[in-house]
């Protein structure tokens, strides 16, 4: 995950000590889920998109 490579340690433990003061710990697994959710579904959207778009550009076989 290239995005990952822009922050070092101290900037994680600093984002993950303001998401424990705004969410609190109980709710920061549900939100993980979720948000692991929101990825794959985003992700096969994507794959979904790309294969239609393959599909839409195929020649037909009847094209003269």
């Amino acid at each position: 995950m290239p995005f990952l490579a822009m922050f070092n340690t101290w900037e994680a433990v600093a984002i993950i000590i303001v998401a424990l003061l705004l969410f609190g710990g109980a709710k920061l697994p549900a939100l993980a889920r979720s948000m692991g959710a929101s990825v794959n579904e985003f992700k096969k959207g994507l794959k979904d998109g790309t294969e239609d778009g393959k599909k839409a550009e195929a020649p037909s076989k009847d094209a003269t």
